[in-house]
């Protein structure tokens, strides 16, 4: 298993600069196993994403957008990503720990319960819905896609408080979903850079709860 992993914060940058950083992480990462995991830290400008589904009814049309669309290889329905949300990339080998795609989403859930808790808040799963929710409101959203078993995309946590624009669209595709964050449910202000500083440190602290190999092998045997 490759030791630790890299962690870059890169400010407020486009979402097509940051989708193609991934794609070059990645094909470094197949063409050298040995090269360390990332975890990529940043706000976006301004931009909806959907993944590659013929049902696009969570876009409303598209035409009415006021930020641009990009479609691209993960699972789900649109979303939004800008200036005061939380955006983490994370480029993980998941041929390093155990090869199972469902696991890892639940492990994206459970290390955003845990960096919400240092927030004083009480965050949870809901079944049959991917995301972290307080209550009934949604509070972060994830899409993930895999190339050769390594990891593309993750999770985007709201930080501030102004959500307006996700009233363009049907988040997620889930019908009158409450989009709420972090400074709306603590009435608290917190900047997304300090808010990536502590995802930094619980992430890392948590990816032994990926498994191994070994452990795959075990709970296949």
């Amino acid at each position: 298993m490759n030791e630790g992993m890299a962690t870059r914060w890169l400010g407020r940058i486009t979402y097509g600069d940051a989708l193609a950083l991934q794609e070059q992480i990645v094909a470094r990462k197949h063409a050298q196993p040995s090269a360390p995991d990332e975890l990529l830290l940043l706000e976006h400008e301004p931009v909806y994403t959907i993944g590659r589904t013929p049902d696009r009814s969570s876009l409303r049309g598209g035409a009415h957008l006021p930020h641009p669309l990009f479609e691209i290889n993960r699972g789900g329905q649109a979303t939004y990503h800008g200036p005061g949300q939380l955006v983490g990339y994370s480029l993980i080998d998941l041929r390093n720990y155990v090869q199972d795609l469902h696991r890892y989403l639940r492990w994206v859930e459970d290390t955003l319960i845990d960096l919400l808790a240092a927030y004083g808040l009480s965050a949870v799963r809901r079944e049959k819905l991917t995301g972290v929710w307080i209550g009934d409101r949604k509070i972060a959203s994830i899409g993930v896609g895999v190339r050769h078993w390594i990891t593309m995309h993750g999770f985007a946590l709201n930080v501030r408080d102004d959500l307006s624009a996700f009233d363009q669209i049907t988040p997620c595709g889930i019908t009158n979903v409450t989009m709420t964050s972090i400074e709306r449910e603590t009435g608290s202000k917190v900047t997304v850079r300090a808010v990536a500083r502590d995802a930094e440190r619980v992430i890392r602290g948590a990816l032994p709860r990926l498994g191994s190999k070994s452990s795959e092998h075990a709970t296949l045997a």
